[in-house]
């Protein structure tokens, strides 16, 4: 569902991303590691076609982002790690913008709307502009319009930043049982703890380039030495 294809992505003399190769199939909930200054935001601006890559290709569900953006788009939803929303819209308001822009007709996206304001409990500020809103409540309403029009692949990027553990709890269960539907998780987090409750994979990139892969499995598991792992190979 998400391939890369020996990307690199240079800004002036500098490398971000140095030839990175992944791919990421059909229900797999994806784990992206890396230091501050890795090029995980990076490569994620490549995969969702904010950045345009120097060499190499990003491909989601078959389309190349850079070559069939409008195709490669409908295939995802984004969640960046600084949650935009247009300050003077509601919450449904914006929600219904966004489902304008993917073209869902309008009784399904307020049918859609309703199911994520009772799995993200946005009753109590759904109708509210969002200038009034917490960080906490601009992160539900980015993830509910990432998945508005039932993507293929998910792309994220800190999840669980600014959630209390109520909603950290329904934003990972949510994003688990997506998986178990057949939906790609990629996420970029810091929060190790976090990705070892829930990948199936992770992927550690160091300057640009991929220094570990590795998948969970029943007889194999990180059984919280992820951060032993991550620390001795990123030192």
């Amino acid at each position: 569902m998400i391939e890369l294809r020996s990307v690199v992505k240079k800004f002036g003399s500098f490398t971000a991303v140095d030839g990175l190769s992944l791919t990421i199939p059909r229900g797999q909930f994806f784990g992206f590691l890396g230091p501050n200054g890795a090029g995980k935001t990076t490569t994620i601006k490549m995969l969702t076609g904010l950045y345009e890559p120097t060499a190499g290709a990003c491909l989601i569900n078959g389309h190349d982002v850079r070559r069939r953006p409008l195709e490669a788009k409908r295939s995802f939803g984004y969640v960046p790690d600084q949650p935009y929303l247009y300050e003077k819209l509601s919450g449904r308001e914006f929600l219904y913008f966004v489902g304008g822009l993917f073209e869902i007709p309008t009784a399904t996206i307020r049918e859609r709307i309703e199911e994520l304001v009772e799995r993200f409990e946005l009753q109590r500020f759904i109708d509210k502009r969002a200038e009034e809103y917490s960080q906490g409540m601009r992160q539900r309403i980015v993830l509910s319009s990432a998945l508005l029009h039932d993507p293929l692949v998910l792309i994220i990027d800190e999840p669980l930043v600014g959630l209390d553990p109520r909603s950290a709890r329904l934003v990972k269960d949510t994003l688990k049982q997506k998986t178990r539907e057949g939906t790609t998780v990629f996420m970029s987090t810091h929060l190790l703890e976090i990705v070892e409750e829930l990948c199936d994979r992770i992927a550690i990139i160091k300057d640009g380039r991929l220094i570990h892969d590795e998948t969970q499995t029943a007889a194999r598991t990180f059984n919280g030495q992820l951060e032993a792992i991550f620390l001795e190979l990123t030192k």
